[in-house]
């Protein structure tokens, strides 16, 4: 296969990793604060992200052969930097496996009004597809490329049945504060970080190729959402009677208040299938990395009884805390990104950088360029991302 290929499927691969559930939350998240400053929140995002991803590429680039998060905290920042990483990993993979288990047995449940209750929605999506996790990767492939389709193919749908509804004056509403109510789920939204190390390894270490793929990889998502944002925004009132403030109250996607909002009767249910095609298209990319994470670092081996042992560790505790809670996909997905994507995929490669570059001395052959200033730059916005939210949880805690 040519590079030219190669750096195509990479950037396939780049898009295709970030664009997924968290389509379902933006327009929800920062309809407070209106199209405009969620556009700048997208690029916000989308230029630190692609900063980190850059800086994931000159580590791997230290790394011989195939390496992980982990071995990268490992080789950088030594047994501390590799029990942070091992707890940060573990934090966000799972806070995103209980939102798209949440999400997707929400959506069931409204699918099926009167045969699941939003209690038992996440058990039977579960029942469902985990046994596609337990197969393994190949059979996961397989399935998967069905779903992104069917994700494109409804993309494009919407987007062409829903364009004469948008209303233009409802996206001048602007509220610069509020908008970084959705700050933290912005970030989980760009993130690809994970897939550096596979996109490294399988472009031959060729640092052009794999800087090429990350920036249009990561690019792309942007303009998806930017149109997505646009679309619902301009259809769906933020405040009023089944509004999108009424939906980030309740916790439901962007998706389920266009029924209210369209006189074209198949608006709603291409929305429904989007929403399902993203969820699941991201529930398992999450769940099979979790899975194999967890059966290198707990040393499992994937037999039979090893794979029942890892599926039963991956989806119980999602299960039992949706089951409790069915309404924690927005609320999963804003930790998800606030502490996990800003610490794991944020703060984190930057140290790895720092230590690397000026205490190691590593050499790569691609470096980022902004030397110690970019990094510090970097680090103080990613830190005011995690005081943004904890500044929310508090809000949220005195309310």
């Amino acid at each position: 296969m040519n590079g030219k290929n190669k750096t195509i499927k990479g950037t396939l691969l780049i898009a295709g990793t970030s664009i997924g559930g968290g389509m379902l939350a933006l327009p929800v998240e920062l309809s407070l604060g209106g199209f405009i400053p969620s556009v700048f929140i997208y690029l916000f995002c989308w230029g630190l992200m692609a900063c980190t991803g850059l800086l994931f590429l000159e580590i791997s680039m230290w790394m011989n052969g195939e390496s992980n998060i982990i071995s990268m905290a490992k080789k950088t920042l030594g047994k501390p930097g590799e029990l942070f990483a091992w707890f940060l990993y573990l934090f966000q993979f799972y806070l995103l496996t209980l939102a798209y288990i949440s999400g997707c047995g929400t959506l069931i449940a409204q699918v099926l009004p009167n045969l699941v209750s939003e209690n038992w929605g996440p058990l039977l999506f579960v029942l469902l597809f985990s046994p596609i996790i337990y197969c393994g990767t190949k059979l996961v492939g397989r399935i998967n490329v069905f779903f992104v389709i069917g994700l494109a193919i409804c993309y494009f749908s919407f987007v062409y049945l829903g364009l004469p509804y948008v209303n233009t004056e409802m996206l001048t509403q602007r509220d610069w504060t509020l908008s970084l109510i959705g700050l933290p789920i912005a970030f989980t939204s760009f993130a690809y970080q994970g897939t550096i190390p596979t996109l490294v390894h399988y472009l031959d270490h060729n640092p052009r190729q794999a800087r090429i793929a990350i920036i249009i990889g990561s690019s792309l998502p942007f303009f998806a959402y930017v149109i997505w944002q646009a679309l619902i925004l301009g259809i769906v009132p933020t405040y009023g009677p089944n509004g999108l403030a009424e939906a980030f109250a309740n916790g439901d996607n962007a998706v389920y208040p266009l029924r209210f909002f369209t006189g074209n009767p198949y608006v709603y249910p291409i929305g429904q299938f989007f929403a399902f095609f993203a969820m699941v298209t991201s529930f398992f990319g999450v769940t099979l990395g979790l899975q194999d994470f967890l059966a290198d670092g707990l040393r499992i081996k994937k037999t039979p009884q090893g794979r029942l042992l890892l599926a039963t560790i991956v989806f119980l505790p999602p299960l039992i805390a949706s089951y409790f809670n069915p309404k924690l996909f927005l609320t999963a997905l804003g930790y998800a990104g606030g502490f996990g994507c800003a610490l794991l995929l944020g703060l984190l490669p930057i140290l790895m950088a720092w230590s690397g570059r000026y205490i190691l001395k590593l050499e790569s052959p691609y470096s980022l360029k902004g030397g110690r200033f970019l990094l510090i730059l970097l680090g103080i916005l990613f830190l005011f991302e995690v005081a943004v939210q904890i500044s929310l949880l508090v809000i949220n805690y005195q309310v």
